[in-house]
């Protein structure tokens, strides 16, 4: 369960518990819900896009400024994963965590930030580059999947944060200008037919 300490916000005691051998997982609220769910398919593709985002970090080759911002949204994707791990609830006891228009905010100040620099696009990217940067190409495409699949979840339940889905729409906008940022002017452009 989420705690106050944010140096130790969660505690792991036990890695496993067998509780999940019957098809079935915890949502933060204690209730349990088919590991086939929707929802979880929306925290897991999050967390997919985590992990290729801490992949691209490992290279240590990006700008200062555009390292800080994806190691915050780093922290941002666990929030948004908890939230989409706890069902809304009317006045509940213990507020959780939940995703706030701040958040968005805050991606839209940095998609203008890095965009600022870089010049007017004339055509897509064709995703690759350096290892750092193809990896941040794979990071952007699958928070654009946990986007859909969020969506869908948002379809399936009611109980759920909106803002979650408005965030990760926002946060492919970001990657695909910290892509451009990374490729440091040196993209290679789709060139419709340019294989005919």
């Amino acid at each position: 369960m989420t705690r106050a300490d944010k140096d130790k916000p969660v505690v792991l005691s036990h890695i496993y518990t067998r509780a999940g051998d019957d098809g079935s997982t915890a949502l933060v609220d204690g209730s349990r819900t088919p590991k086939t769910d929707t929802r979880l398919a929306a925290y897991a593709d999050v967390e997919e896009a985590n992990a290729h985002l801490g992949l691209a970090l490992s290279h240590g080759t990006f700008p200062d400024d555009l390292a800080q911002a994806l190691v915050r949204i780093q922290n941002e994707l666990f929030d948004v994963g908890a939230d989409l791990a706890t069902p809304v609830i009317e006045n509940p006891e213990f507020p959780p965590l939940r995703v706030e228009q701040s958040y968005i905010d805050r991606l839209e100040e940095q998609c203008d930030h890095f965009n600022e620099a870089l010049k007017p696009l004339r055509s897509f990217i064709l995703p690759g580059g350096d290892p750092a940067t193809a990896a941040l190409h794979v990071a952007r495409v699958t928070v654009r999947r946990a986007e859909r699949t969020t969506w869908a979840a948002l379809q399936q339940h009611n109980d759920m944060n909106p803002l979650t889905a408005t965030y990760l729409n926002r946060l492919s906008d970001l990657l695909f200008v910290a892509c451009r940022v990374a490729h440091a002017g040196n993209e290679i452009l789709w060139k419709p037919g340019g294989t005919r």
